[in-house]
């Protein structure tokens, strides 16, 4: 994912990530295997180095020809968020990034759990469906509520097995992820205390752009602090990802929103929660051609 940007003056700042994590970024974003992705913790700072050198290389183009009101970022991408909002420094956030990686990695590994996303359902009856088979004594929550029509759940494989075989009662599509473990969910409560203890260490400014949280879908600019208790519950609970482009194009006035970072899946998202809204998406440096 990162030989795109490789020739570009911003892949240096992977020699500050990798000092920040202890990882061969440059070597990762261009040599990692499936199976080394798989591991969350490599997963979540190869993602989190594209996209801030996708950041990097925006500014230095000066390619955002406006003003930028706020930002936001699905699950890790929330700190890249907060890094291009100016709350973390960039080896700040990348120790942050990396810190989370483990933290989830060691979480998976003590309980197995797995996730699975519901197509074309309206989020209310996924709840009622997820409520249902948890009433049953199997674990499974809603993890992402990404769009209309896609709503991830994550559990037990239990759990998220009895929902994939109900996903049709209800008129849904079910996928299951490749994923590592059961995300944003409660299994991931010793993560987030290990998570909060890193945070709690980790400086941030005072002020700085509004970032809008995944937690309630609500902008923080660092006026009375919050991230901590943002981050730390973040791990724990849905990611309101269609709430939170909603606050972009509504409240804050966003006009444009810039996807920065491989791939194009939160511009598909997007389009469909508010098609009327123009989405670029930098997976590229021909993107900001």
């Amino acid at each position: 994912m990162g030989a795109p940007w490789r020739d570009t003056p911003s892949w240096s700042i992977t020699a500050e990530i990798s000092e920040a994590t202890g990882e061969d970024i440059a070597d990762l974003l261009l040599h990692a295997t499936t199976e080394q992705l798989r591991r969350t913790d490599l997963a979540q700072v190869s993602v989190f180095s594209v996209a801030m050198i996708a950041h990097a290389e925006a500014v230095r183009r000066g390619a955002f020809d406006g003003p930028v009101v706020a930002c936001a970022g699905h699950s890790l991408g929330e700190y890249a968020a907060l890094t291009a909002a100016g709350a973390y420094t960039l080896s700040a956030a990348a120790a942050l990034v990396a810190a989370r990686g483990r933290a989830m990695r060691e979480a998976s590994g003590a309980r197995e759990g797995t996730m699975g996303v519901l197509v074309a359902a309206p989020v209310d009856s996924v709840e009622q469906l997820v409520g249902g088979v948890r009433e049953e004594g199997a674990d499974v929550w809603v993890a992402n509520v990404n769009a209309p029509g896609q709503t991830v759940v994550s559990g037990s494989p239990e759990g998220v097995g009895r929902v994939a075989e109900r996903a049709s009662s209800i008129g849904a599509k079910f996928i299951r992820l490749q994923v590592g473990g059961a995300f944003h969910s409660p299994y991931m409560a010793p993560a987030a205390e290990a998570l909060a203890a890193a945070l709690k260490d980790t400086a941030s400014a005072p002020r700085h752009l509004p970032v809008v949280a995944n937690v309630d879908a609500r902008p923080y600019d660092g006026d009375g602090g919050g991230w901590t208790e943002l981050g730390t519950r973040q791990l724990t609970s849905p990611v309101l990802w269609e709430e939170s482009v909603r606050t972009l194009t509504g409240p804050l006035g966003c006009g444009r929103l810039v996807e920065l970072g491989p791939g194009r899946t939160l511009a598909g998202l997007i389009r469909r929660i508010d098609p009327g809204v123009e989405v670029v998406s930098v997976d590229g440096p021909a993107a900001l051609d």
